[in-house]
């Protein structure tokens, strides 16, 4: 059980409810500060799912290492989640560690009616559905009689409905039914996990809880039976709103992730191509890599390889796996058909344990456990194919030969780049980016001046030094095979007024011609890493 003692605004007595780490804070500035001789390779492994869950809370990252700690916060497998699914496919082939955003449409939480005289203290649940199960008691304990307004409020969220297991607890001391009051009650619910207060504050404090047993010493109310799950979820549920970090917007705030998976809303229907841009989008974003289902019109090799030609989304922001797996649902105890991006994916981060960089092949790519096996057969052949057009085959046997396809992005032929193309040298990309940005977030506090700029260099320098030594590049020679530019050309008397500090980095792939470059910029509040050309100013510096 958590137990948590909430205070109000004034921060009387109370133990502060834990909140969802910022994506960029000042905390996290300090800590890299305090190690600016170093800058780490940034986390791997972790993949963020978003959908319908069966309980839970919406539009907020929460980590889960578990197929028993996704049951716990989110429920287990549930036949109008597609998620629920997802993870329990992710967990059984070897993924560790994933982010939950739960969305839901029009769903509405559970209310509780606390007696007070003639009237009602109304609360209601924060987390919508029918899985919400909560019960609060409410006790005069070590108040004086003159303070009649005064309360304690106790709120539960219990495992089911007439339950003993107790999986959350708030507690409330001397709270007021008094609007505006300094213990006001609505004022300290607003820290609440659990609730919120429901309509207008009673004349008078609700009554002392007694149970149906006059023997037990604590009486309970229990939630009224008025949770909805919501609709099933459209597109635009999913994309959510960045104003309101809603769907998939929801991780904008939350902790670093590598893969992003949205598994369509129902089996039967494939992702809406507006989710799968705006996804890709927000994954380059985050240094991340969205995981894009095969559509259901792909029941065969031959279409899959036809259709693939012609589809409209490429992109090497995104990673697709083919065919469909074949699984055991436990709801309905039949060998049905499923998306595969979750189990694959728990097979990429499973080779990761297996490798020293990502940018290297594993020598034993891993394969499907029993229990999940490919819907269809893929040929060496047409595994060649497919991954010509940015499709990945799935396999859950070895072959006598130790010739393997490596995995690609969904940019395909069509890639700018080589790096670009295949998954090994785009995370490599990746990883860069993520881990300088945040290695180099130091400087929003140090400010902007040739010391801050010189220390900055020297950090990154460093760092891609360490890759280059690794292997990481087409050679180990600084100016050469990578640099760093971090002076007065790219941090003026402009840059230095509006607070944004300018770092150019860039690498001599093993597969292009020319340098990689990437601009990083951290302002007061942000940071981003992007993508650009080397100018000719930094082509000087490299002469």
């Amino acid at each position: 059980m958590t137990e948590q003692r909430v205070s109000g605004p004034d921060g009387v007595g109370a133990v502060p409810l834990a909140t969802r780490s910022e994506a960029f804070s000042y905390a996290d500035a300090r800590d890299a500060q305090a190690a600016t001789a170093r800058i780490d390779s940034a986390p791997n492994g972790i993949v963020a799912f978003v959908g319908r869950c069966q309980k839970g809370p919406i539009n907020e990252p929460i980590a889960i290492h578990s197929l028993a700690d996704y049951q716990r916060v989110f429920g287990g497998l549930w036949e109008h989640s597609t998620l629920s699914f997802a993870m329990e496919q992710f967990f059984e082939q070897g993924g560790a560690h994933a982010l939950v955003v739960r969305v839901v449409s029009e769903g509405r939480a559970p209310t509780i009616d606390l007696p007070a005289g003639e009237e009602r203290l109304v609360l209601t649940g924060l987390c919508p559905g029918r899985n919400e199960f909560l019960r609060a008691s409410v006790d005069h304990d070590g108040i004086s009689t003159q303070d009649e307004d005064l309360f304690n409020l106790v709120v539960q969220r219990v495992r089911r409905r007439g339950s003993e297991l107790v999986e959350t607890q708030e507690i409330f001391r001397r709270v007021s039914v008094l609007g505006g009051s300094a213990r006001d009650i609505t004022r300290f619910l607003s820290a609440s996990k659990l609730v919120r207060v429901a309509g207008p504050l009673p004349a008078r404090r609700p009554d002392i809880t007694h149970g149906p047993d006059p023997r037990a010493l604590i009486g309970y109310v229990e939630c009224n039976n008025d949770g909805e799950d919501g609709d099933v979820l459209s597109d635009y549920d999913l994309i959510g709103s960045q104003q309101r970090r809603s769907g998939i917007f929801a991780l904008e705030d939350g902790p670093r992730f590598n893969f992003l998976c949205i598994p369509a809303p129902e089996r039967n229907r494939d992702l809406g191509m507006s989710v799968l841009v705006v996804g890709a989008r927000f994954g380059r974003r985050h240094h991340a890599l969205l995981l894009v289902d095969p559509p259901l019109a792909w029941d065969s090799t031959q279409v899959a390889l036809g259709a693939a030609r012609s589809w409209p989304f490429h992109s090497m922001d995104a990673l697709m796996f083919f065919p469909r797996i074949t699984a055991l649902n436990r709801l309905s105890g039949e060998q049905e058909s499923f998306a595969p991006s979750a189990a694959a994916v728990a097979l990429v981060v499973r080779d990761d344990a297996n490798r020293a960089h990502l940018w290297k092949e594993a020598e034993e790519p891993a394969l499907l456990r029993p229990g999940a096996q490919p819907a269809l057969w893929v040929d060496r052949l047409q595994r060649q194919q497919l991954a010509q057009l940015g499709v990945n085959a799935l396999r859950s046997t070895r072959r006598p030969t130790r010739h393997e396809v490596e995995l690609c992005t969904l940019a395909g032929e069509a890639a700018a780049s080589a790096d670009a193309r295949w998954l090994g040298t785009r995370r490599l990309q990746l990883e860069l980016c993520a881990s300088i940005e945040r290695g180099t977030r130091w400087v929003s506090i140090e400010g902007n001046t040739p010391r801050t700029r010189e220390r900055a260099a020297r950090q990154v320098e460093d760092y891609l030094r360490e890759q280059a030594e690794a292997g990481a590049f087409a050679g180990a020679e600084r100016n050469r095979h990578y640099f760093v530019l971090c002076d007065e050309r790219l941090n003026g008397p402009a840059e230095q007024t509006h607070g944004v500090f300018r770092l150019l980095f860039g690498y001599q792939s093993v597969h292009a011609a020319s340098p990689l470059t990437w601009l990083v910029e951290h302002r007061p509040a942000s940071s981003s890493t992007r993508s650009v050309s080397l100018n000719q100013l930094a082509a000087l510096e490299l002469s």
